[in-house]
């Protein structure tokens, strides 16, 4: 049966509409899911305060394994400072899908998940890994493989899922870990110019050491700061052209490195246009562009493109991120011009005619012989012969023949 052309229409509205509809229950809130629950209330606000809410909500593929209040109080009991607690609460967020059904089916019975703390490079070894088991009776145990995968926690309930997407699940306890329970150092803590130098980027390190712009890096580090620092060989070839600017200059070229908020890469893939940096200020303006191009992030100024070529600290509230140029603020560089048309050599240009070549026109066929009404040579032939005004003798290159010279002796 042919559908009707108003059948078909709707046909493809109703496509679309489920389009969309899948397209938007893909996305998930792991804020508004916990706000479901009272009873993970306290797991839900340090997931906020943490910032790791933000980076659940920028993935998929994912399972949070979430323990009630009285679980989280226990840890809190502790006293761990809000990095540590940081640490702890990425452990319990694993970097695969696994809803109820899927906990009871796990091949071979165990399974070892990555988490979000192992994926953040802190871990070694490993610890990051979280070892699921399912047991007798319908039961599936959790435990931290570092702990040679003995099973501290079991899977209590399926809070929400979403499949393949996110996958909320609550588990008994908070998982015990002896390296992310460690004492984590405050931000201001950090040594930046020690991860800069241990990860390539001594030179600007060493740079930036011996400047004035190191005090402003530090003072920006405990409200948020990202840096983006050349690499050594890039850096190294630049240090030539840093010397020649000004002290106020060189400063200003430090500190157009760094940005006075936190700025993880997962937020600038998905975030386009103008960036402050810590050289901005009133009417000098000191900011770049920056754009992504899937993977590749580049930061942009109208005097250079840099791009983004790795990562040395990702962790709120501090980022480092390696370029492979300098950027160069339009405040300092100038664009660069295209390159000129050559000019003509000196003696070219003296031999250039004043005026234009004349265009040369194809010579006419000899005459064949006793052919009397032969055409007359071009006017180029006649241009070659020049009368002398005082003799009116006619002169010719030696090349004609002595026909043609009594033709023009006639024609005059």
């Amino acid at each position: 049966m042919k559908l009707r052309p108003e059948n078909t229409a709707g046909t493809v509205l109703l496509s679309l509409l489920l389009l969309i509809s899948s397209t938007t229950t893909q996305s998930h809130n792991i804020t508004r899911i916990l706000a479901k629950h009272p009873e993970l209330s306290t797991f839900n606000h340090y997931l906020t305060l943490t910032h790791l809410a933000a980076e659940i909500n920028q993935r998929t593929t994912i399972t949070v394994c979430a323990v009630d209040n009285a679980a989280m109080n226990e840890l809190l009991a502790k006293k761990p400072s809000i990095y540590t607690i940081k640490n702890i609460l990425s452990l319990h967020v694993l970097l695969d899908y696994f809803g109820a059904k899927k906990l009871h089916q796990i091949t071979n019975g165990t399974a070892l998940a990555a988490t979000m703390f192992q994926a953040t490079g802190t871990a070694s070894g490993s610890s990051g890994f979280v070892n699921i088991t399912d047991l007798k009776g319908g039961k599936v145990g959790f435990g931290a493989e570092e702990n040679d995968g003995v099973l501290s926690a079991s899977f209590v309930k399926s809070v929400e899922e979403i499949p393949y997407n996110i996958s909320v699940i609550q588990i008994s306890k908070v998982l015990p870990s002896n390296v992310a329970e460690a004492p984590t150092p405050g931000p201001s803590q950090l040594n930046l110019t020690g991860i800069m130098s241990a990860h390539g980027c001594k030179v600007f390190a060493e740079t930036l050491l011996a400047s004035d712009a190191e005090k402003t890096y530090d003072d920006n580090i405990d409200g948020g700061l990202t840096v983006f620092c050349p690499e050594d060989d890039v850096f190294k070839a630049f240090l030539p052209k840093f010397k020649n600017l000004t002290a106020a200059g060189k400063t200003a070229l430090l500190e157009y490195h760094g940005v006075p908020v936190y700025q993880s890469l997962a937020t600038l893939k998905s975030n386009n246009g103008v960036m402050n940096t810590l050289a901005t200020e009133g009417a000098n303006k000191y900011d770049f562009t920056v754009q992504n191009d899937g993977e590749d992030v580049t930061l942009k100024t109208k005097a250079t493109t840099a791009k983004i070529t790795g990562t040395l600290l990702d962790e709120q509230p501090v980022a480092i991120f390696t370029i492979d140029k300098v950027l160069l603020p339009r405040e300092l560089f100038k664009a660069e011009a295209p390159n000129p048309a050559p000019a003509p050599a000196p003696e070219e240009a003296a031999d250039a005619p004043a005026t234009p070549k004349k265009k040369k026109k194809k010579a006419a066929p000899a005459p064949e012989d006793g052919d009397s009404d032969a055409p007359a040579d071009s006017p180029d032939d006649a241009a070659d012969q020049t009368a002398d005004d005082n003799n009116g003798a006619v002169r010719f290159d030696g090349v004609r023949n002595w026909r043609k010279y009594w033709l023009l002796r006639w024609s005059k």
